[in-house]
């Protein structure tokens, strides 16, 4: 053991615990709001407990998932806008979850940078807490390292992790097949994919972020409308599956619908998609154009507006729809589930 000669501190190596304890009381009553039946203890331990009875679940089938937001990081960390990027953190790991027919139940988030600002991070972690109050899960612990060198001064990264429940039996897709309509949700922006083409587009342009949007209202920037957060489809999406007649859905993330659609879809099965169903929302419009972005490009990087589709039955489309619609969605009847592998695209994005 040192005789401490040299006065060497943690702090000093540049880790502050004190700072680490700040950010734990700070968001222990964010955390709190975030309770749901099921939760038995969550921050402080070293492990969070909870309890699938007491959720409701008799024959529980688990179902994990698991994301980032990419380089979206970047224009939130250059613009200090931080206090949705939470929301998109959450909304990336439960619209996957629900997409397996499970109710998302708990979530934990991992929060990396060089220097904690208890501030900063509690804005972020506040915004995860929002998103899992929308979404019905519990914000049940998660892990905050301060790793000086590993970072450039202000940067961080984020993980998410949502684990979340269906009674066995339940899960999706399942009954997938042609002549199964395809009902696309409006989505509320770029989400959480593309941002490496996004910024390259941004650079391009020779715009700044603290300029006036190009695609949207007179007074908000270019940084502000580019982190519009990923919106949470999984209270409209379960209630649409308990009405019956969902047969499958797809979270439209990387890939966009060329890539996202045919993982629900069942060998020798396709999908025809009328481009002219809706309009291309004019963030995707300015991308497109200033960037010289084709419309294949554009489909199968981005959700060109569509943030999540539900397959379901022919004769159960017009009633979800409604029951959608009343939910608060957009929703756009895209086409149909086809004989034949792969998504055929008519008309054009406009």
């Amino acid at each position: 053991m040192s005789d401490g000669k040299n006065g060497l501190t943690y702090a000093q190596a540049g880790v502050d615990i004190d700072a680490g304890n700040a950010l734990v009381d700070r968001i222990k009553p964010a955390a709190a709001a975030t309770a749901r039946p099921g939760v038995m203890a969550g921050l402080g331990g070293f492990g969070a407990l909870f309890d699938l009875k007491a959720a409701g679940y008799d024959d529980p089938i688990l179902v994990a998932a698991t994301d980032g937001v990419g380089t979206k990081l970047r224009i939130a960390i250059d613009t200090g806008i931080l206090d949705t990027i939470g929301t998109d953190l959450v909304a990336m790991c439960v619209n996957d979850l629900v997409c397996q027919g499970a109710e998302p139940l708990f979530f934990l988030d991992y929060f990396a940078t060089g220097k904690l600002d208890t501030d900063s991070a509690a804005r972020i972690v506040e915004g995860i807490a929002d998103g899992c109050t929308r979404s019905g899960c519990a914000l049940v612990g998660g892990e905050t390292a301060e790793m000086p060198g590993m970072y450039h001064a202000g940067d961080f990264d984020l993980a998410g992790f949502a684990v979340g429940a269906m009674n066995r039996g339940a899960a999706l897709p399942a009954g997938v097949a042609a002549g199964d309509v395809l009902l696309g949700l409006a989505s509320d922006g770029v989400h959480s994919n593309g941002y490496s083409l996004v910024r390259r587009v941004v650079d391009l342009s020779g715009l700044g972020w603290d300029v006036p949007a190009p695609f949207a209202a007179a007074d908000m920037t270019l940084g502000a409308a580019l982190l519009t957060p990923t919106r949470l489809y999984v209270q409209p999406a379960l209630a649409a599956i308990r009405a019956g007649g969902v047969h499958g859905l797809a979270h439209v993330t990387g890939g966009g619908l060329t890539e996202n659609l045919p993982r629900v879809l069942p060998d020798g099965c396709g999908a025809a998609i009328d481009l002219g169903a809706w309009r291309l929302p004019p963030v995707f419009r300015w991308l497109a154009e200033t960037g010289g972005i084709a419309p294949a490009e554009m489909l199968k990087t981005f959700n060109a507006g569509i943030g999540m589709v539900l397959v379901v039955a022919p004769d159960r489309a017009a009633a979800l729809a409604d029951l959608l619609t009343a939910a608060g969605e957009t929703v756009h009847r895209l086409g149909h589930v086809t004989d034949g592998a792969g998504v055929a695209y008519t008309g054009a994005l406009v």
